[in-house]
C-alpha cells in the first residue's frame, strides 16, 4: 500500500477511538464535572430521579453528538465545495451558505413562529441553497468573479448583508433573543428532539456526498478534463450543491452558525490523505467531527464558569488560517 492509501485507511480504522474518546470527554467535563461511573449508570441504568442522570441524557449526550455531527457535516460540505469549484477558500461560512440558512430561519420565526421542527430543518436547507445561489450568481456575473479571493469577498459581503438584514428584522419584530441562538452557536441549548429528527436528513446528505466522491475527484481536475473523461459536469455539480445545502442546512438548524470548520478541515485532510475524494470526504467527516467536539470542550474552560461560544474557538484558529491561505496562494484556483 502506498502512503496515500494506508494513511486514510489508518485514519478511518482509528476513527472510532477518537470519536468515542472525544464524546466521553465532552460528556464528563463542563460547569459540573461528572464521574465516568455516573455516566455509565445514566446510560445503562437510568434513574429519572437522579439529577446527574437527567443532565447527562438531556444535555451532555445530545450536545456531544450534535457537535460531532455538525463538525462532520460542515467539514464534508467544505470539502465538496473546494473540490467542486477548485477554490481553496470555499466553505459554507465564507460563501454565504450558513448566513442564508440563518436568514431564512429568521424570516420563518417572524412570519411563522409556530413552525414545527421538521419545517425549520426544511427551511434551513432552503436558506442554504438561497445563500449559495446568491453568492455564486453574483460571482458568475462579475469579471473573474469566480476566482478564489474575489468569490470569498463576494461571499463575505453577501453573508454580512444577510446577517445584518436578519438582525434588523429580528430587532424590529422583537425576536432578537430567539434569533441570537443561530448566530452564537450555543451548543448547550441543543434540542434532543430536533437532533433525532435531523439524523435521517444527515444520513441522506452523507450518502449523497459519498456516492459522488469519485466524480468530485475528477471534477477537481477541471471542467475540461472532466468533460474529456465523459463526466456530466452539470449533473455532478448539481448533486454536489444538493449535498452541501442539505448538510449545511441541518448543521445551522441544529446549532446555528459555526465558522471556519468547512475551511480548515478540508485542507488538513487533503494534506494527510491526498486529493482522492473517495478518502477526503469520509476522513474530513471524522476529523471535522472530532475537531468541533474538542473545540466545544475547550470553550467551556476559557471563561469558566461561563461558557464561550464554540464559534469563538473556531474563529481564533480559522481567521489566521484564512489569511495564511490568501497570502501563500494568492488568487489562483486549485484542486
Amino acid at each position: 500500500m502506498t502512503k496515500t492509501t494506508w494513511l486514510p485507511v489508518l485514519i478511518l480504522v482509528v476513527a472510532p477511538l477518537f470519536v468515542v474518546g472525544s464524546l466521553i470527554l465532552s460528556i464528563l467535563y463542563g460547569a459540573d464535572n461528572i464521574g465516568i461511573k455516573t455516566v455509565w449508570n445514566a446510560i445503562f441504568h437510568y434513574d429519572q430521579a437522579n439529577l446527574d442522570h437527567n443532565i447527562i441524557l438531556t444535555s451532555r449526550v445530545p450536545r456531544a453528538v450534535a457537535a460531532l455531527l455538525v463538525g462532520a457535516f460542515l467539514a464534508i460540505s467544505g470539502s465538496i465545495m473546494q473540490g467542486m469549484t477548485r477554490n481553496y477558500l470555499a466553505s459554507p461560512s465564507i460563501m454565504g451558505v450558513t448566513d442564508g440558512s440563518a436568514f431564512v430561519i429568521t424570516l420563518c420565526m417572524v412570519l411563522a413562529p409556530s413552525m414545527s421542527s421538521l419545517e425549520m430543518v426544511l427551511f434551513s436547507i432552503v436558506g442554504s441553497a438561497l445563500g449559495a445561489g446568491i453568492v455564486f450568481g453574483f460571482g458568475s456575473l462579475l469579471p473573474n468573479g469566480l476566482s478564489p479571493v474575489r468569490l470569498a469577498i463576494i461571499g463575505t459581503v453577501i453573508g454580512t448583508f444577510l446577517s445584518g438584514t436578519s438582525a434588523a428584522i429580528a430587532s424590529y419584530f422583537q425576536v432578537s433573543q430567539d434569533i441570537s441562538f443561530w448566530y452564537n452557536t450555543k451548543l448547550h441549548q441543543i434540542d434532543p428532539a430536533l437532533l433525532k429528527l435531523t439524523i435521517p436528513f444527515g444520513l441522506i446528505g452523507l450518502l449523497l456526498a459519498l456516492s459522488i466522491s469519485k466524480s468530485i475527484t475528477i471534477l477537481s481536475l477541471g471542467d475540461e478534463v472532466s468533460i474529456s473523461l465523459g463526466q456530466r459536469t452539470k449533473a455532478i455539480k448539481l448533486l454536489s450543491l444538493l449535498a452541501v445545502v442539505c448538510l449545511t442546512g441541518i448543521a445551522v438548524a441544529l446549532v446555528g452558525k459555526v465558522g471556519f470548520v468547512g475551511l480548515i478541515i478540508p485542507h488538513i485532510t487533503r494534506f494527510l490523505v491526498g486529493i482522492d475524494y473517495k478518502w477526503v470526504i469520509p476522513c474530513a467527516g471524522v476529523i471535522g467531527g472530532v475537531f468541533l467536539v474538542v473545540s466545544d470542550i475547550i470553550s467551556r474552560f476559557i471563561n469558566s464558569p461561563f461558557e464561550t461560544p464554540v464559534g469563538v474557538i473556531t474563529s481564533l484558529i480559522g481567521v489566521p488560517f484564512f489569511l495564511y491561505l490568501i497570502r501563500t496562494r494568492g488568487g489562483e484556483k486549485h484542486a
